[in-house]
Parts: C-alpha cells; sequence; structure tokens
C-alpha cells in the first residue's frame, strides 16, 4: 500500500450540468447526489485502505486549486499539480506521474477522474486491488472496463480477448462510441466493455510508454521537471488524450488489459445518468433538495439551495437552480443546455 499512488484528474468543467455546474465552480466540486459528499470527496473516500491520504494527488485548473484544498485538506500542499492550461489528459497524466516517480520510483499508480460515481465501493476497491497486484509484478497498462448494461452510445468500448490472469483480460482493441445498432452488437457479443477512463500501472510502465509513443510529451516532462517552470511550459503540450497517445498504441502493440467489473459505475456526465442514480418517487422523479410534486413524471430537479420548490403539472423536464440561475427544459432537449447557457 506504502507504493500505491492515486491521481484524480478534476480539471473539467461539466458544462453539460448547467446552472448546477459552471466554469467557477464545476461539478466535480459539488454535492451532485445531495448525500453530503461532493463528487471528488466520494472519490477519495472509494479508495480507503487502497491508498495512505499522503500518496494522493490532484490535477487541476489553477482556478481550482483553492477548492481542492478546501474539499480535500488532507493532501498534500506538494500533491495538487495546478494546470495553466487545459491540454487534455495525455500532458494532465505525464505530468503527475513524472512528479510521482521523483517522489517513488517503485510506485503503482491508479488514474481516475474525479466526477464519476461507483454506488459498489466495496466491489470497487477489490477490482483496484486486483489490479494493482497485476502491474506491481509486470509492465502491463490495465483499463478498467465496466460490463454494459445496456447498448450505450455514449461510451467508449474495450474489446477484451484472452483471459491473462484471474479476471484480468488482453485488450484487443479501443472503440470509439458507437451507433446504437453497433452498441446493441457490442452488448450480444459479450465481451465489450464501457472505457471507463480508470487507469492502472506502475510508473516506470507509464512513463516508458509515453517516451515511445508520444517523445514529444516525455521530452516536456523531461524539460518541466529541471526548468520547473510549469507555467510557462505546460501550455506548449500536445492536447490529446491518454486514449489516442498511449492506450490505443499500446493495445495494438500488445501491451494493454482490462480488468472487467461490476461495481455500479457512471461518468455523471448529463442530467440522464443523474436521472438514473437518483432514487424515484412513485412517478419516477428523482430530485435533491426540498422539492413537491404534484401530477408530475419522469422528471430530474436539482435545487438544493431552494429553500421550497414546488412543481405541477410536468413530464420529462429537467429543472435546476443554482446561484440565481434557474434552468427548465424538457429532457429530450438535453444536448441542447451549452446552447442554453450562452443565450
Amino acid at each position: 500500500m506504502k507504493n500505491t499512488h492515486v491521481v484524480i484528474m478534476a480539471g473539467g468543467i461539466g458544462s453539460r450540468f448547467w446552472p448546477l455546474s459552471t466554469p467557477e465552480f464545476p461539478k466535480q466540486f459539488i454535492d451532485i447526489l445531495g448525500c453530503g459528499r461532493t463528487l471528488i470527496q466520494l472519490t477519495v473516500d472509494r479508495f480507503k485502505g487502497v491508498c495512505p491520504m499522503d500518496n494522493f494527488w490532484v490535477v487541476t485548473n489553477e482556478a481550482y486549486v483553492e477548492i481542492v484544498r478546501q474539499q480535500l485538506p488532507d493532501i498534500p500542499e506538494a500533491h495538487i499539480l495546478a494546470e495553466p492550461a487545459a491540454r487534455n489528459t495525455a500532458p494532465c497524466i505525464a505530468w503527475a506521474c513524472w512528479r510521482i516517480k521523483a517522489e517513488d520510483s517503485e510506485a503503482n499508480v491508479v488514474v481516475t477522474p474525479a466526477d464519476a460515481v461507483v454506488m459498489n465501493p466495496e466491489e470497487f476497491r477489490r477490482v483496484i486491488k486486483n489490479a494493482l497486484d497485476f502491474t506491481a509484478e509486470s509492465n502491463a497498462i490495465v483499463t478498467i472496463g465496466i460490463k454494459p448494461s445496456r447498448p450505450e452510445t455514449g461510451y467508449g468500448y474495450v474489446e477484451s480477448a484472452d483471459a491473462a490472469k484471474g479476471e484480468i483480460r488482453k485488450v484487443a482493441a479501443f472503440k470509439e462510441k458507437p451507433q446504437l445498432e453497433v452498441a446493441e452488437r457490442y452488448l450480444r457479443a459479450g465481451n465489450y466493455l464501457w472505457n471507463a477512463g480508470i487507469f492502472v500501472w506502475n510508473v516506470n510502465t507509464i512513463t516508458s510508454a509515453i517516451q515511445t509513443y508520444k517523445p514529444n510529451i516525455a521530452a516536456d516532462m523531461e524539460q518541466m521537471k529541471t526548468a520547473d517552470d510549469v507555467k510557462a511550459m505546460f501550455p506548449k503540450c500536445e492536447k490529446i488524450s491518454i486514449d489516442f497517445a498511449v492506450m490505443e498504441p499500446a493495445a495494438a502493440d500488445g501491451k494493454v488489459y482490462t480488468h472487467p467489473a461490476d461495481f455500479g459505475w457512471s461518468d455523471l456526465g448529463n442530467w440522464a445518468s443523474l436521472y438514473d442514480k437518483l432514487q424515484h418517487d412513485v412517478n419516477d422523479n428523482g430530485s435533491v433538495g426540498n422539492v413537491y410534486f404534484y401530477e408530475c413524471h419522469n422528471c430530474v430537479v436539482h435545487t438544493e439551495d431552494a429553500k421550497k420548490v414546488v412543481l405541477q403539472g410536468l413530464d420529462d423536464y429537467i429543472v435546476s437552480e443554482k446561484g440565481g440561475r434557474l434552468l427548465v427544459c424538457k429532457r429530450s432537449e438535453e444536448q441542447r443546455i451549452k446552447e442554453f447557457s450562452a443565450g
């Protein structure tokens, strides 16, 4: 456990959750589920017993550093890495792993988003420990694959192949977000998993992989390590996801594995995914806050700041109020929320 490190990626702005999530205070720092803990706090909570607090790292936008300090006061100050610019996940992960390697050359690392939800933390910990055991004794790159419960078109997929060790399987390929008929085929096939964006590897494995597949990013990290001028250099890094930069080419070379899992995961990327995670009343309304429904059906409501909210006669609506901003829109029009927020 002393060599286990956890990197939490917490730089996103969560624009699909407006007005609940804003660029000034995005969703990872909000108690979206109404449980008394923010999403980033829940992320730390689920690693209890897996990683000591001194080994947590958070990579976030420099505008959110103070929020991280307030919500996660036990994480070392030096482990809050402030991105001066958003460069996608490859530079984010590379920076954290280069920093970890400087502190612990034998580190075994888990990388996770800050804004996902896990309904079964005990099973999550079991899966993560299995993956850590595997990467501690091999040069494997492991991605956690979620067993699909429906033909989802909003997630990328991992195609698993032969068994490698225990539950861990070889990755045949990564697949982009599919059309519905393709997602249905994946579900029937049984060997396709949702790509959760949770990775496990030894720090030497991932730094070597970045040097192999993205030597320009590796060179940037080496320069940042010696020059220690992150503010000037980080914005110059190539803007690319870890999937395109490392995972896909490494999978083509047979170096990537997956651990199939079923621990009630959701990326909580939109109002539809929040609706799925909330408890529903007899008319299938889900809410956070002091909300009273009259003749309403299939609504999702988040109004924790309001003293009392009364809704009548709404079917299939999203209602959210935060900081003096109010959204009322049809659930079928959710994809237009970015447009609405800009208006």
